[in-house]
């Protein structure tokens, strides 16, 4: 405990030294977010600055390896490092697919080559990732995909289409699920390959949302060479990482339930609640689920790191953060009445609550519809019979 506590002392005042007044800020939109990758784009000096130094002392990744580009700090000390960056209302460094999603794959199933050549990429924030699952035939039911990789000797040869692949006209590389035996059952013959968005072959092509952003892709595939190298985990077995992935994706989305906002919906709405005690009463009782969710969520991330985790518990998780995440929004939208609904002019900021409303509505369809994540629950948590 001794160790623990001066642990979070220096990380106090390493904080406090380190992080810039300008990214202790709340962010006023996505387009703040520091993604990285090869040509990183910067929103200030002040964000360059705060990733270098967080990467630099591992702390982007601070539960991984050191070997690897993390802090390799305990559980109990990642924790301290969250608890006072929430202190400070420090922003997170460096958004990444790679670490949310491939990095715990890579650390499970990649080779020791793998570990080393992406890993400290990635804990740096020099390659952007984007993850090609879904086919248009292929949604909820990712394992009827039909992208393709054919054994060409020295390399793979991939012909298919990927959809809803999120920033892929701005990814430097893509985790990409293929069928590599036609022949197999759809669970397996199933890959996990690792190539280069700018290789011969490759295409994107946004989708416009009902928001008005395009964050999700159409990608094409024709005639693209792999090397053989870049196969994570078994040929033909990779619906085992697929899986195991899919539980820090919806980890991930979970987390969205949480907000951004570093506070009580209803001190964040105060202003607007006044003389509407219905609407106060709502917000309240959302706040009350939401503070209850970031304990459970805690919780989750505990046994998680500990190994303790039910294997279905990201399911509850993605579908609880879902609903409370549409909740917050549809309560914004509640308190701002028939301003809420203005889209284009700078006193709404070119409508941002309408479209951060209606975003949410793909909560209940990315990373596995709800219905699949409600079906998941009775079945696997709840021992459910089948219909």
């Amino acid at each position: 405990m001794a160790d623990l506590e001066a642990f979070r002392a220096e990380t106090r005042s390493w904080l406090e030294a380190n992080c810039p007044p300008e990214m202790r800020e709340p962010m006023k939109s996505e387009e703040d977010a520091c993604w990285g990758g090869r040509n990183p784009v910067f929103k200030s000096e002040a964000q360059r600055q705060w990733m270098k130094r967080m990467a630099e002392r591992g702390w982007t990744v601070p539960d991984w390896p050191r070997d690897y580009g993390g802090g390799g700090l305990s559980p109990a000390e990642t924790k301290v490092l969250r608890q006072e960056m929430a202190r400070i209302n420090a922003r997170n460094p460096l958004y990444s697919f790679g670490i949310s999603m491939l990095g715990p794959a890579l650390l499970k199933y990649g080779t020791e080559a793998q570990k080393k050549r992406f890993l400290p990429e990635i804990a740096r924030g020099e390659i952007r990732w984007c993850q090609g699952y879904s086919e248009p035939n292929a949604g909820s039911d990712l394992a009827s995909l039909q992208t393709k990789a054919e054994d060409n000797g020295d390399h793979w040869l991939v012909n298919g289409q990927k959809v809803w692949t999120s920033y892929a006209d701005k990814a430097d590389w893509i985790f990409c699920l293929v069928r590599t035996d036609s022949q197999a059952p759809k669970h397996k013959g199933i890959s996990f390959l690792l190539f280069d968005m700018a290789s011969p072959g490759v295409s994107t092509k946004p989708i416009l949302l009902i928001s008005g952003y395009s964050p999700f892709c159409e990608t094409f595939f024709d005639d693209v060479k792999v090397p053989k190298d870049q196969v994570v985990g078994e040929v033909n077995k990779g619906w085992d990482v697929a899986k195991y992935l899919l539980g820090h994706e919806r980890e991930m989305i979970s987390g969205m339930g949480l907000g951004g906002t570093g506070g009580s919906l209803g001190t964040a709405l105060k202003e607007r609640l006044e003389g509407d005690p219905i609407l106060r009463a709502d917000v309240a009782r959302f706040d009350v689920d939401a503070m209850a969710f970031k304990a459970m969520s805690e919780k989750f991330i505990d046994e998680l790191k500990a190994g303790q985790a039910h294997p279905a518990q990201p399911s509850m998780m993605k579908y609880a953060g879902t609903e409370l995440n549409k909740a917050r929004h549809e309560l914004v939208m509640a308190a701002g009445g028939a301003d809420a609904l203005e889209w284009e002019s700078e006193l709404s900021r070119g409508g941002k609550a309408a479209r951060e409303w209606l975003r949410t509505k793909a909560n209940s369809i990315e990373g596995g519809t709800s219905e699949i994540q409600l079906g998941i629950i009775a079945k696997r948590i709840l021992d459910l019979p089948g219909a």
